[in-house]
């Protein structure tokens, strides 16, 4: 793998849109899987506004279908939504080599697993976005705070590939970390995810600063957290007795954001219930704990969601 590795990014929603973009950059070779606003990439490609610089994000190649991609990939990002009906070996398949490094670039715990299973002889590199960005119309990408990664091996490590990856996001002046136990960076990520996106939507459409404001819904995400932290103790991941305090500090500290959750609840687009709350639930229930909180937030949102799909 010399000079700038051949990436593919799948998926060009708001989140692979910006990092993608970022690394493009500085030249690095990245081409789009781009199915919904193929036309306006391909021609325009994706305006990111951004906090920390507007840029025009140009992929090497747009292609619609996966057999249109004439190179070898180094790495597929795979920045799709974790939805049941998204078929991840069936859509990037075709073009795994023995060489390519497949990056999830996702929400959610335990989603590695089944892509591993899918390609054993492939390194998995499983990355977690800590940013608030939207994509409010075709090819356009708003990014309003944060803009950082962490990276790992699955299930642990960091090889050279994945120094190599967090290399080329460094010098696009991206920050990412590499963390070896990335599965506990996933539930340490979930803390936040698991309560505060679905509650984003149960609370009708509230965003950051007014989940903050009630002492009501603090309640409910803190103990949603204790539950997790149990979780992820019980799955071998402990993670640090200070991260809740952490997480409620930061989120009353940042700028009002609307969650990745809530604005495709307000698009209409399927939410993460299963990757983000269902994947939690059915590991409570291997380990035979009573999460009352998690189960509530997954029975709600799930509701929530298949009444949301029909509109």
């Amino acid at each position: 793998m010399d000079g700038h590795p051949n990436m593919l990014l799948v998926g060009t929603g708001a989140v692979g849109g910006y990092f993608a973009g970022r690394i493009a950059q500085v030249g690095a070779r990245v081409s789009a899987l781009c199915r919904s606003d193929y036309d306006i990439v391909k021609e325009k490609g994706i305006t990111v506004k951004s906090v920390a610089g507007d840029f025009n994000f140009k992929p090497a190649e747009v292609i619609k279908s996966i057999d249109e991609y004439g190179h070898e990939p180094d790495y597929i990002i795979v920045a799709t939504k974790v939805l049941p009906e998204i078929n991840i070996h069936a859509l990037i398949g075709p073009k795994v080599y023995p060489q390519t490094s497949i990056v999830l670039l996702q929400n959610g715990i335990d989603i590695e697993e089944p892509v591993a299973a899918a390609f054993p002889g492939n390194e998995i590199i499983s990355a977690i976005a800590f940013v608030s960005v939207s994509r409010p119309g075709s090819g356009l990408i708003i990014h309003r705070d944060y803009g950082r990664l962490i990276i790992g091996t699955y299930p642990s490590g960091a090889s050279d590939r994945t120094a190599r990856l967090a290399e080329i996001f460094q010098l696009a002046g991206v920050r990412c970390d590499i963390d070896r136990d990335i599965i506990t960076a996933r539930w340490r990520k979930l803390m936040w995810n698991a309560p505060f996106n679905p509650l984003s939507v149960l609370c009708g459409g509230a965003d950051t600063r007014e989940m903050m404001e009630s002492e009501q819904v603090v309640s409910i995400a803190v103990n949603t957290m204790k539950e997790i932290m149990a979780l992820a103790a019980l799955s071998g991941h402990p993670v640090n007795d200070s991260s809740i305090n952490t997480i409620i500090r930061d989120t009353r500290n940042m700028a009002p954001t609307k969650t990745s959750m809530l604005q495709d609840y307000e698009s209409k687009r399927p939410l993460e219930v299963e990757a983000i709350l269902g994947n939690t639930v059915r590991i409570a229930r291997r380990h035979n704990v009573p999460t009352p909180h998690l189960d509530t937030l997954y029975a709600l949102l799930e509701a929530a969601d298949r009444k949301n799909r029909k509109a």
